[in-house]
């Protein structure tokens, strides 16, 4: 059977199919690296007795690679309405080419062979042969009846086979088998237990296993995922019990894009097995998503393992794809690392899926080889250096061949390449902050700075309902000003002091309606304990002086505050995200229409100004679009640092043209739109209004920096309304 997408099916100058089940690379007869059980060692009776100990006595273990032309057999030629697939039997043989290429097989006359072991054994990657997993090995982790399910792939008819591959590609399972599949398996597991033996043994400092079929979906009991078996969770569960004593606990890193749901539930209850996945999750949207059955745990954050193993599984769910290398190398240094050093394994097995890669249209991410290479390095420190690397997905056969070729050379001792790291996106930094969160309880790594909210008791409030609290008492005593009354349904703390008015501001002729963001909020803890002393801690209002500004010129003065989160008295978690755009966008359409329709709509007022300031400007936006008000109002000012917002109605098709006219909207120096010439343009038109590049970055610095700008405007505006009033008076 030929590989989708390839020729006739060829034994290649590295392949193992009839080479010796030790060796370099190239094919070669039986030699003196045999000992007749796959494992790597030496016949003193022709001379080159204790070669590995001399190496490992002088520090000059090799890496060691395991591959075999037969998981080519594997194939998905004959089934489906096309022969290509993504998991293509060529994925194993474009790695091995480029190892080739790079020249880190030997290809060279076998009499050469022994001289090279001796002088340079460093030089090339040892060839660790792959065979076949026995039944016990694989029971070790799934079911007898699994194992037999499989078995019988070898013995059905190709109509049969092509039947089941179509009825398997449906729906979770997304599988194919063929005639070859069971004996492609088999060599796949086998390939992965001698790579992980030969590591855990000392007899090659590290190894790379080049197999297919990939395992990680594979379940205890059913094939999933392009996956038979569950490779890395075979070899773990052999080293563990034919090293008891050197190798009782494991570390699988599983770097693939999709979450390696056979790993987790396989390894659950197990505290010797620490499981740690980088996937992208999507709130379960993506493969394999959320499991039919709720009693198995999908892989979600919160999924720790339970019972003795609680900590013992990690899930660093990317909240979507286009994930890249900042984050995945955030993630190792905030999470990956310092929970890994305090497990402190005795090996490490990577399942080395490069779906993640960047060019897998597949994973949709953007992680280059330079910071596979990073993880590698990172990886190597643990368990004395004591790392098996296992493939397992990849789709795109030019990027998964130049990941695994940088993996390959960081084994062999080359130093990573430099890389620049591009800054973490926001959402990945709050997944990382919710991870850490979430473990704590189980390591004292992910402790500094961890707050546990049930262990605090019922006296306690939430930092930004007490800062809205202080701000009320303190323009209270300058101003007199007092809470509006904004009906609720439920009525929660962050509700209570959300809008503060100036006393008559019914009575008012000129009003500042001000809606803003929370004020900032900087700190500077104790380097040794994480601690906070309130003395070390600051709030940035740059709202304050405009209110005191408003009230100093005889404005009446609303202060609408939109808190980034809503307290709830349930809340159980220290970090809460702040709400969506969605969420906010919704919040602050209720708050400020009802406040037109109660208030605004209702006073004799003459000129109104409305200041947007932050995220909560588009509380603008809403208002303009949502009420015929433009008439009412004199005069728009926002500070934005965050999205622009467009102003405009499909019912008043004048609105945009106003809002250019009346309005000043200062946007933050470094903010994105300035990066671009054709997008530095576009913010000019007409319905993001009177764009100005500020000189200052955030909020606080733009709003001192242009203040007497602001009062000169309003003032101007004011003096041209008055004037505009006296003339029509005359007339």
């Amino acid at each position: 059977m030929a590989p989708a997408g390839a020729g006739p099916m060829e034994i290649d100058d590295y392949s193992m199919v009839d080479a010796p089940p030790n060796g370099i690379g190239g094919t070669y007869h039986r030699s003196t690296l045999d000992d007749g059980d796959g494992a790597i060692e030496e016949d003193e009776s022709t001379g080159s007795g204790g070669l590995t100990k001399s190496m490992r006595r002088r520090g000059l273990l090799p890496t060691g690679c395991c591959y075999d032309d037969r998981m080519k057999l594997h194939a998905n030629a004959d089934f489906g309405p096309t022969p290509h697939h993504p998991e293509d039997p060529r994925r194993i043989e474009e790695i091995m080419k480029m190892f080739k290429k790079a020249g880190l097989v030997y290809t060279g006359p076998d009499s050469k062979l022994l001289d090279i072991l001796r002088e340079t054994p460093t030089k090339y990657m040892w060839r660790i042969p792959a065979r076949e997993a026995t039944k016990q090995e694989i029971c070790t982790v799934h079911t007898p009846a699994h194992y037999d399910w499989v078995e019988s792939l070898s013995r059905r008819s190709t109509k049969d086979l092509r039947k089941l591959s179509m009825e398997l590609d449906q729906g979770r399972a997304s599988l194919y088998v063929g005639g070859m599949s069971y004996e492609a398996a088999l060599l796949s597991a086998g390939g992965c237990i001698e790579t992980c033996k030969n590591v855990a043994a000392g007899r090659v400092k590290n190894a790379f296993a080049v197999i297919r079929p990939p395992g990680h979906h594979a379940e205890y009991d059913s094939a999933m995922g392009f996956c038979i078996f569950n490779n890395v969770p075979i070899g773990a569960k052999v080293c563990q019990n034919e090293y008891p004593e050197t190798c009782r606990k494991v570390l699988i890193l599983d770097w693939d894009v999709h979450h390696g749901n056979g790993v987790q539930n396989m390894f659950y209850e197990d505290p010797n097995i620490l499981y740690i996945s980088l996937h992208v999750y999507a709130n379960g949207d993506f493969y394999p998503g959320k499991p039919d059955n709720p009693m198995i745990p999908d892989g979600d954050l919160d999924k720790v393992g339970s019972g003795p193993a609680k900590g013992k599984n990690v899930n660093i769910a990317w909240p979507s794809q286009g994930m890249g290398d900042g984050e995945y190398l955030a993630a190792f240094q905030k999470i990956v690392m310092p929970i890994a050093q305090e497990f402190n394994p005795d090996l490490v097995i990577i399942s080395a899926g490069f779906d993640a890669a960047d060019g897998d249209e597949l994973g949709g991410c953007f992680v280059t080889p330079p910071c596979y290479a990073h993880m590698t390095h990172m990886l190597m420190s643990l368990a004395g250096g004591k790392v098996a690397v296992c493939l397992e997905g990849g789709y795109n056969l030019q990027a998964i061949s130049h990941s695994a070729l940088a993996v390959a050379r960081t084994l062999m001792g080359e130093p990573p390449p430099q890389m620049e790291i591009p800054p973490i996106s926001k959402e990945a930094a709050r997944v990382l902050a919710k991870v850490q969160a979430v473990q704590a309880p189980y390591w004292e790594c992910m402790r500094p700075g961890i707050i546990d909210m049930q262990n605090l008791g019922n006296d306690v409030s939430r930092l930004h309902d007490v800062i809205r609290g202080y701000q009320r008492q303190v323009l209270s005593d300058k101003h007199g000003m007092i809470p509006l009354f904004i009906q609720r349904e439920a009525l929660f703390k962050s509700f209570e002091n959300q809008v503060l008015v100036t006393p008559d501001i019914q009575s008012k002729r000129k009003v500042l309606f001000i809606i803003h963001d929370p004020p900032e909020l900087l700190a500077m803890p104790d380097i040794i304990d994480n601690t906070v002393d309130p003395h070390n801690g600051f709030i940035l209002d740059g709202v304050m002086s405009y209110v005191d500004w408003g009230n100093k010129n005889d404005f009446g003065v609303i202060d609408a505050n939109i808190p980034h989160y809503i307290t709830h008295p349930e809340d159980l978690d220290a970090f809460m995200p702040r709400s969506t755009e969605k969420s906010l966008q919704q919040q602050i359409q209720e708050l400020v229409c009802y406040i037109w329709d109660n208030y605004l709509q209702l006073y004799d007022v003459e000129e109104l100004f409305l200041l947007g300031v932050g995220n909560a400007y588009l509380g603008v936006k809403v208002l303009l679009t949502n009420r015929e008000c433009k008439d009412r109002i004199a005069g728009v000012v926002n500070f934005v640092t965050g999205n622009l917002r467009p102003v405009k109605s499909e019912t008043d098709p004048d609105l945009s043209t106003w809002y250019k006219n009346n309005s000043l909207v200062f946007v933050a120096a470094d903010h994105a739109c300035w990066s671009d010439e054709d997008l530095a343009k576009k913010v000019h038109k007409r319905r993001f209004g009177g764009v100005k590049k500020s000189s200052e970055s955030g909020l606080n610095r733009m709003m001192e920096a242009h203040a007497a700008e602001v009062q000169r405007w309003v003032k101007d505006r004011l003096r041209a309304n008055r004037s505009g009033h006296t003339t029509e008076d005359e007339r």
